[in-house]
This record gives structure tokens, sequence and C-alpha cells, in this order.
């Protein structure tokens, strides 16, 4: 079983169209604080952001925010964590979260939230971490996704084994014991080569 102390957590700067996502984010927040996780994320206050790490905050919890300069006006930079660490560029505020983290929980969102739960996929994948990352498929949110996914294995673009990279949950407690059992193996050979 894997020790987890603080989880990442990709998440809108929206709050969404139904109350369900910001229910779940605050059950998220309570959740961590619980079990004394050290929430990292992007360090806005607005949308699932805001409300998942006031609601950390609000419980006792610790919250590390990471953004970039340009986007602490935007997202309007929370003011009231743990610590807040402002960086230059996407690049690094994702560097920097991955660092920060032990796992990462992927909550709706959009573009921003894609990217960076893709990106650490892509690094897990050339090998780069050993993290378990995980999406919690709220109100069947991600099963568009899920079933791309398989479709990416089914039409060879993606391995079975690399397909487990990312785990899929649609409650809190039921991800983070899968995330806690995660032991899932890169492969030396994760596309095809010419052999000449």
């Amino acid at each position: 079983m894997r020790d987890l102390k603080s989880i990442l957590v990709y998440c809108g700067a929206n709050s969404g169209s139904k109350s369900i996502y910001k229910e779940t984010a605050i059950a998220l927040g309570k959740f961590l604080a619980k079990e004394n996780l050290t929430l990292v994320y992007g360090g806005g206050s607005i949308g699932l952001m805001g409300i998942l790490a006031d609601t950390v905050l609000a419980a006792k919890g610790k919250v590390i925010g990471v953004i970039p300069d340009f986007l602490n006006v935007k997202e309007v930079g929370h003011t009231g964590l743990t610590e807040l660490h402002e960086v230059k560029s996407m690049h690094e505020r994702k560097a920097l979260m991955e660092k920060f983290c032990d796992g990462v929980v992927v909550l709706p969102g959009g573009y921003g939230t894609f990217d960076e739960m893709f990106e650490m996929l892509t690094w897990s994948q050339l090998g780069l971490h050993r993290k378990p990352i995980g999406i919690l498929n709220v109100n069947g949110y991600y099963d568009h996704l899920i079933a791309q996914l398989n479709k990416m294995v089914d039409e060879g673009f993606l391995s079975v084994n690399n397909r487990k990279l990312l785990i899929a949950d649609s409650g809190i407690e039921g991800l983070i014991e899968k995330m806690r059992s995660f032991d899932v193996k890169t492969e030396e050979k994760w596309m095809d080569r010419n052999e000449t």
C-alpha cells in the first residue's frame, strides 16, 4: 500500500452547471482534511478550485497552491493558503505541483484540467514518475473520456498496460483506496518501432 501524504487535485476554475460538482468538491475537501492529506492545487480562489481549498482550510487542513503570476489576477490567487507559490509559466506550475504531490485526483473541469491530467499521464507512460492518477467520475462526467481511452486501446494507439495508468471511481473513498493500491509498471516498449 502506498503512503499518500499529499494529493494534487486538478479541477475547474468554474463551478459547473450542476450542484453535484460543488458538493463533490466540498466532500473531497472534508475527506482530505479528515485523512490529514495535504491538498496541492492550482492556487485559485474561484470555481471548484476555490471551493475545494476553502473546505480543506475550514476543516484545519493544509493547502499548497501553485499559480503563474499572469493567472494570479484571472484565477484570483487565494490569499489564505498554508503556502502559495507564484511561478512564471504553466510549465513551472505543473512541474512544481507534481513535485509536491504523492498522487493526483481529477475532478470535473475544462481544457486546463484535461491538459494537466494528460501531461501527468504522459510523464507516467514515459517513466518520469510512478504516482497514481485517478479521476473522480462525478455524475458520469468522464464516461465519454473512459470510452475514448478504451477505444484507443482497441485501435492500437494505447497499450492495455498504459491504459491502467488512469484509475477511475465514482466515489472518493473508493478512488483513494485504488490509488493507495496502485502498482502498474510502465512498459519499456510503449510504441511501435521499425526493426531493420
